[in-house]
């Protein structure tokens, strides 16, 4: 009787043990529509990082925030920033697979883009669509102006 019991527990343990092997791992990030679901965190943040810095802007420009909560509604789609972002993902995506030889490019988040978000927005929520004005240069003073200002 102890050894049915002893071996029916075994078998009990295996099976727990194998189903947490095979249960597929939830993912980490909810509502990804262009980006991969299986982004890692590292990845994720490094995306981020890269649209702030493109644009000039905080998580709070494209994710919304409710009042009384710590961090901000990742997975809402109620700040219309986030879904313009979206379309210009896909846009980036589009220009860069066919005028670009980046084999890959949309399942490797590594791949060195030609376009990215701030070859157009250059640190500016709105892209940038006029060159910057020369700046004008001062001429260097030669030894006669030096000497016809003192």
């Amino acid at each position: 009787m102890k050894k049915t019991v002893v071996v029916a527990l075994g078998l009990v343990a295996i099976t727990a043990l194998s189903f947490s092997f095979t249960q597929e791992d939830e993912h980490l990030y909810k509502n990804l529509k262009v980006l991969p679901k299986n982004i890692t965190k590292e990845q994720m943040d490094s995306v981020m990082r890269h649209f702030s810095a493109s644009l000039g802007v905080k998580c709070n420009f494209c994710h919304v925030r409710r009042e009384g909560e710590d961090h901000p509604d990742f997975a809402s789609d109620e700040n219309k920033h986030k879904l313009v972002a979206r379309d210009m993902m896909k846009m980036t995506d589009k220009i860069n697979d066919k005028y670009f030889d980046l084999t890959g490019s949309k399942k490797n988040l590594n791949a060195q883009l030609m376009v990215t978000c701030y070859t157009c927005h250059h640190g500016a929520t709105d892209p940038v669509t006029k060159p910057p004005k020369p700046q004008q240069q001062q001429r260097p003073q030669t030894d006669s102006t030096q000497r016809n200002q003192k």
